[in-house]
């Protein structure tokens, strides 16, 4: 690098852009000399401002960096500082998400450029410079720009997120007539219309050849759709050498309907038995899997501990193995992102049939992750298979995937809902409403014995990131307090990105504990919170922000097991 260094000398202002103005009238520019205030009061040199380059500097900066800290073999830093700088070090939960000196970038940070692979860095400077460097595809992007000059009120946001979207539509379009294209600045794979191809959808595209020649079970509900919205039981049946022989069904039935217990029946178009796994059994018996070869499953989840379709799977290829048959899960977007975990972790000692296993409230992982998960942590020895999604990032939300929306359950109608399920759901095993049996379910939350102002007051105080709440009253139609007025408040999601659902859970537990000691039953939310320790917490009046930085360390250590089953970047 020949031409970086600070405080440059005269002979160089002619090969130095000026900033702004020191004073318009008398036409002062500052030229040669570091614009940042702070660095030129200390005389030009600082740790974040001050240091002049050219694209060429930065070019040989960035390919050191992409060669592990090495160029043109000479070794300036050792390779772990540099995979230090260039992973995450923020503590868990913090937006955005820095290495030692750089941005990462995150699913989840607001600011994220479109086009930006997750796992990218870059750092931007204050008057429009920009570096950004992908470790996976080995390119970088310099931007050297002065938004400053001459007034100081310049933006080159703009200007650098169309720089990226230039070079990414120079490395190839996104599809070449029906043809998949790996395009270099982008993971994965995508479809002519960008749409998602989910795990039936690859199966299809394969010809179902995995399930080829053998009597199968079908684990689904209304969800198990291809995107042509033909539902995977039509698809198997129909298929020529496939025997599909049994489906099952889990809470909610075969159409996703149903708010209680669910017998079994037969399939009305096929005819086929379907064996419900929320009524008299919750795990397929001996009798139910006589004479199968594998048991395929095939559901839409919403990306919560306590959702009720992850234990049904975990159980079923516990049954699996008993029986020493096959176990096939064809995966699917979690709605709520693949990105971001936050919450408690659930008490191992506190398995049940809405919690299986111990995740956080919002575990981050796909059915077919987590299927990996369970099989090799909790040695159930089932012979797995997972059929991938083609076009999935970690990053998407459920409406970025180009796939259509179903209700996975009766009372998530929407993606706001889901958004929100994985916080407000925490207090529903207590004797509040969380709008069950209105038109927007987990977006309310309420009880005869609240003060709809008072509580609407205490949570905004709160400053809660993501939401804002009003006051509000309804009448549920079914479920807890059902025909009876509740007061309390209505749940606005404002944005989805910095919102900390589980966090929100225990801000609203702990408002409810705080303002009505006596009506509300704390102890009745244990099983939904899933750790002992934060429930005492609350109950000792922690502020929820201390209990939330007291969990970051077990969440961690989740972080960690669960990195090891990812499987979509």
């Amino acid at each position: 690098m020949k031409d970086t260094f600070f405080k440059p000398s005269a002979s160089l202002r002619n090969r130095i852009a000026p900033t702004e103005y020191l004073n318009k009238r008398e036409g002062n520019l500052l030229w040669g000399e570091v614009h940042d205030p702070t660095a030129f009061r200390t005389g030009g040199v600082a740790g974040h401002a001050g240091l002049f380059s050219t694209a060429d500097d930065l070019a040989v900066f960035a390919r050191t960096l992409l060669n592990g800290g090495g160029f043109n073999g000479v070794r300036i830093l050792n390779t772990q500082t540099v995979e230090n700088m260039t992973i995450p070090q923020s503590p868990p939960g913090e937006i955005p998400l820095r290495g030692y000196g750089w941005n990462i970038d995150s699913p989840f940070s607001s600011n994220r450029w479109e086009l930006s692979p997750v796992g990218s860095y870059y750092h931007t400077g204050f008057t429009g410079t920009a570096m950004w460097i992908d470790p996976v595809s080995g390119i970088y992007i310099i931007v050297l720009t002065n938004r400053v000059h001459p007034y100081g009120k310049g933006d080159a946001g703009p200007l650098r997120r169309q720089i990226i979207e230039l070079v990414a539509e120079a490395l190839g379009p996104l599809s070449e007539g029906n043809i998949l294209v790996k395009r270099p600045l982008l993971s994965g794979y995508y479809s002519k219309n960008g749409k998602v191809q989910t795990g039936i959808d690859v199966l299809r595209a394969e010809k179902l050849a995995p399930l080829s020649n053998i009597r199968i079970g079908l684990i689904t509900n209304h969800s198990g759709i291809d995107s042509t919205g033909r539902r995977t039981i039509d698809r198997l049946y129909n298929a020529k050498g496939i025997k599909l022989a049994a489906i099952f069904s889990p809470e909610h039935g075969l159409q996703g309907e149903a708010d209680n217990k669910v017998a079994s029946a037969a399939e009305p178009a096929t005819g086929l038995p379907v064996y419900s796994l929320y009524g008299e059994n919750l795990r397929p018996t001996k009798k139910m899997l006589k004479g199968l070869d594998a048991l395929v499953f095939d559901i839409q989840d919403a990306g919560a501990r306590f959702y009720t379709y992850i234990t049904t799977m975990g159980y079923a290829m516990e049954a699996a193995a008993k029986e020493g048959i096959a176990f096939y899960v064809l995966d699917r977007p979690n709605p709520v992102t693949g990105a971001i975990v936050q919450g408690p972790v659930m008490d191992m000692d506190m398995k049940s049939f809405t919690g299986y296993f111990p995740l956080p409230a919002r575990h981050g992982m796909t059915v077919g992750e987590l299927a990996e998960m369970f099989n090799a942590e909790l040695n159930i020895g089932v012979k797995l298979h997972v059929i991938k999604m083609n076009g999935y990032r970690r990053a998407d939300w459920f409406d970025e995937t180009g796939l259509p929306w179903i209700n996975p359950s009766p009372n998530l109608r929407s993606l706001t809902e889901t958004v929100l399920y994985s916080g407000v759901a925490m207090a529903e095993g207590a004797n509040v409403s969380v709008g069950r049996g209105t038109n927007t379910p987990f977006e309310l939350l309420g009880a005869p014995w609240i003060n709809a102002d008072e509580l609407s007051a205490y949570l905004n105080a709160r400053n809660i990131q993501g939401v804002k709440f009003a006051p509000a009253g309804f009448t549920p139609a079914g479920s807890i307090f059902k025909n009876d007025l509740c007061h309390g408040v209505k749940i606005i999601l404002t944005d989805r990105q910095t919102l900390d659902s589980a966090a929100l859970g225990i801000e609203i537990i702990s408002a409810l504990y705080k303002l009505y000691p006596k009506d509300f039953r704390l102890d009745n939310t244990l099983g939904l919170i899933g750790s002992r320790k934060v429930l005492q917490e609350i109950r000792d009046g922690l502020d929820p922000k201390i209990i939330e930085l007291n969990w970051q360390g077990p969440l961690a250590q989740f972080l960690k097991l669960r990195s090891k089953y990812l499987l979509y970047q």
